[in-house]
């Protein structure tokens, strides 16, 4: 699906392309108004308030519609955001969702990373716990499809799975450097979140299901580990080690305030967690460098702070450091 990169866009650029309306606010008081967070393949971006005399405009357009949008980008207070002039819903099967939801593109280079990390597994019962999951074709056809979050790190069709390679590579690098045991690093990188299976929807606008509401991913994936485990005849491994898995599982989030029920306790579930956090906040960083949006024009330093690095305002400035093969 080609369209306007939402990243990109500068005030006073027009817009007249389908979009998928990700997200409709309504915020009440003295002068209510509604916000839509529009979206395709690039990116995001935000409406300017649809104040009370401009409902009739976005009446029955609701979370993951497929609309057609006429507007021009705007400003306020530093941040971007679209003045729309026309909007409305397309018919069901013009454009699918699917052609406008942000995608990693082509995933096999992240599955023959991560395959072959697995198959170099030297213990059999580790190995064997891990192709419950990995040799299950259901299981591969959705998990490179799953985004890594809803709205922030990875968020787009085939997020997971990069995420995934992204976390290997770092959890490899620091396990060599900690003496952590290679094999259960790689393993707790391919479990870690198998539950966002469970957690988020993607077949339209990336959203969170009820079960992420009542568990959350983390807990969601121990269930989902235990479960396939304890479901055989002979389990692939000992009670101990299914122990260990699930405790990788449980702590990847280091700290109960942000989502683990309990902290990392071994060598390789403290590399995890380190790993984990350094791919998301990394993606992160990066993603809020490349938003357009975020920075006033010709502006160095974002005009907010961005939630997903911890609030921080982000500094694009950058030099070529007198290296007379660059092309700054």
């Amino acid at each position: 699906m080609t369209g306007p990169d939402l990243t990109r866009l500068s005030p006073g650029d027009r817009i007249q392309d389908p979009l998928l309306v990700l997200q409709v606010e309504t915020r009440m008081g003295d002068h209510p108004y509604t916000v839509l967070t529009l979206g395709n393949s690039s990116g995001a971006i935000q409406t300017a308030p649809f104040w009370a005399e401009d409902q009739p405009k976005i009446a029955g357009i609701g979370k993951r519609a497929v609309v057609q949008v006429i507007g021009e980008v705007g400003s306020y207070r530093d941040k971007q955001q679209l003045k729309v002039s026309s909007i409305r819903v397309l018919p069901l099967g013009t454009i699918e969702p699917s052609r406008l939801r942000p995608s990693v593109g082509e995933v096999g280079r992240y599955w023959a990373y991560l395959d072959r990390l697995r198959t170099g597994i030297r213990g059999p019962r580790l190995r064997a716990v891990l192709d419950l999951f990995y040799e299950d074709p259901e299981f591969r056809r959705r998990y490179e499809a799953c985004p890594a979050s809803t709205v922030g790190h990875h968020a787009a069709i085939g997020g997971l799975l990069q995420h995934t390679s992204e976390v290997a590579a770092i959890a490899l690098a620091i396990a060599k450097a900690a003496g952590a045991d290679h094999d259960l690093v790689v393993a707790g990188v391919l479990l870690h979140d198998i539950g966002k299976l469970e957690a988020y929807g993607w077949d339209g606008a990336f959203e969170t299901t009820d079960l992420n509401a009542l568990h959350g991913h983390v807990v969601l994936g121990a269930l989902m580990l235990d479960r396939s485990v304890r479901s055989l005849p002979e389990p692939p491994c000992t009670e101990q080690e299914l122990a260990i898995l699930l405790h990788l599982v449980l702590s990847h989030h280091g700290k109960q305030e942000f989502g683990a029920p309990v902290p990392p306790r071994t060598l390789e579930a403290e590399v995890l967690h380190y790993a984990d956090d350094a791919s998301a906040k990394t993606a992160s960083m990066a993603a809020a460098l490349g938003e357009a949006s975020l920075f006033a024009p010709d502006a160095l330093v974002s005009s907010q702070g961005v939630w997903q690095v911890d609030r921080r305002r982000v500094y694009r400035g950058r030099s070529d450091w007198g290296n007379p093969g660059s092309s700054e």
